[in-house]
């Protein structure tokens, strides 16, 4: 079996996500994971695929092809990942929406070599004032002997900075 990571993005409407999925059918592959959304008027995925390798390039095709249905389509091969090193965490951040959140806890993240495994975001009205409050949510990869501590105290004085709210701990 091989891999194929998938990215779509067009305009969100009925029968995007059935196009993509009777095409993996079509060629005896497996949907096992994705990430899809409707953002901004605009439906976007990522998603993997396993299916025998005998019909990888076919499919590779056959999703390319769906273009002509206004998907723009990417097809990357993948590998089956091995125990990954380090150690995973979780971050939590909620606060006052601005520009550089992202970007400053991103980058004191890379600058102690933490990977980010998963990261989803959202803006949402507060109930109290109205202002627009920015949440997120992150599975991290920490490289082995990282101390938590330092990377905690380094998020919370950015936290400060920012005027969020940050924490930080050991995923289940």
């Amino acid at each position: 079996m091989e891999s194929l990571v998938v990215t779509v993005i067009g305009k969100d409407r009925p029968g995007l996500v059935e196009s993509v999925s009777a095409a993996v059918e079509e060629h005896g592959g497996s949907w096992v994971e994705s990430r899809m959304s409707r953002l901004a008027g605009e439906f976007a995925g990522i998603l993997r695929v396993s299916v025998p390798a005998a019909q990888a390039d076919a499919l590779a095709g056959a999703l390319e092809a769906l273009r002509a249905d206004g998907l723009r389509v990417v097809v990357e091969r993948g590998f089956e990942e091995t125990g990954e090193e380090g150690h995973l965490i979780v971050l939590e951040l909620i606060g006052s929406d601005r520009p550089g959140i992202v970007h400053k806890i991103s980058e004191a993240l890379a600058a102690r070599g933490v990977n980010v495994d998963e990261l989803n975001t959202e803006c949402e009205g507060a109930p109290w004032s109205g202002d627009t409050l920015f949440k997120a949510m992150a599975r991290l990869r920490a490289p082995k002997g990282l101390d938590l501590d330092q990377l905690r105290e380094s998020l919370e004085a950015i936290a400060a900075d920012l005027m969020v709210d940050i924490s930080i701990g050991e995923a289940d």
